[in-house]
């Protein structure tokens, strides 16, 4: 989001469910889909927050995502979406949707095949649409209860449809990485990175960190960085941060 705005008189209403397998952000690196380590077939999050501040100044933002995973033995699949709006003054200033789907199957207890599609509306920031998929290999290089770290890679296509007009298709080299530290015993580190590189190459960086409260209860703080090599004429800074503290209950 480029515009940045103050809430000195702020009404929040948020609900979640928190599944430990999906902390990092779909913009990064999807979901955490390790059949491997799965303790029951099916994961799912999903989260809804709402602010709002009257008087002076009328502004507004909500925010939605789901997030669903069924393990099998060596398979995987997930589906996820998000949505975020927020206005000022009656104004729309930011406006996401997002929707996408995932395969993963384990060759063995280290490498794995994935296949990936999503497809992003951000028209603020110069798209009315950007379709992607990839698929590759990965490899999970630490898979400890501290440390947890993979990557992957592989080719992918991208579609993108411009807010100003036109469209542009292009293939690319999608690559990620994920890692986890598990501090102590309710603090956990996370760090993703994606890479889809192309003649326009996107960069995806999330950097976060979730406090267990107590079993049912957890803090996340997260800060996000997207990076554009080549932004479109309408949105022409090359990089958007965002950061936010989120209070998640587990089921």
């Amino acid at each position: 989001m480029k515009a940045q705005y103050k809430f000195p008189a702020l009404l929040l209403l948020s609900a979640s469910v928190f599944s430990s397998m999906a902390l990092a952000d779909n913009n990064v690196f999807t979901v955490m889909d390790d059949p491997s380590t799965a303790k029951k077939p099916f994961e799912g999050n999903a989260a809804a927050g709402y602010m709002a501040q009257s008087g002076n100044t009328k502004s507004s933002s909500a925010t939605a995502n789901l997030n669903a995973t069924w393990y099998q033995s060596q398979m995987a699949y997930s589906l996820w979406g998000s949505a975020a709006n927020t206005s000022s003054n009656d104004e729309r200033s930011s406006e996401t949707y997002q929707v996408g789907g995932r395969t993963r199957y384990n060759m063995d207890d280290r490498n794995y095949l994935f296949g990936q599609a999503s497809w992003l509306s951000d028209r603020f920031n110069g798209y009315d649409g950007r379709t992607y998929a990839a698929a590759g290999y990965g490899r999970q290089i630490l898979n400890g209860p501290v440390h947890s770290l993979r990557v992957e890679a592989g080719p992918g296509v991208r579609y993108d449809e411009f807010h100003e007009g036109g469209h542009q298709t292009q293939a690319l080299g999608y690559g990620a990485l994920s890692y986890q530290w598990q501090l102590t015993d309710n603090t956990r580190f996370v760090q993703g990175v994606s890479v889809l590189g192309a003649e326009d190459t996107t960069v995806n960086s999330e950097t976060g960190l979730q406090v267990g409260i107590n079993d049912r209860f957890a803090l996340k703080l997260a800060y996000n960085v997207t990076y554009n090599t080549k932004p479109p004429a309408s949105a022409p800074d090359h990089t958007d941060t965002r950061t936010t503290i989120s209070l998640s209950y587990a089921m």
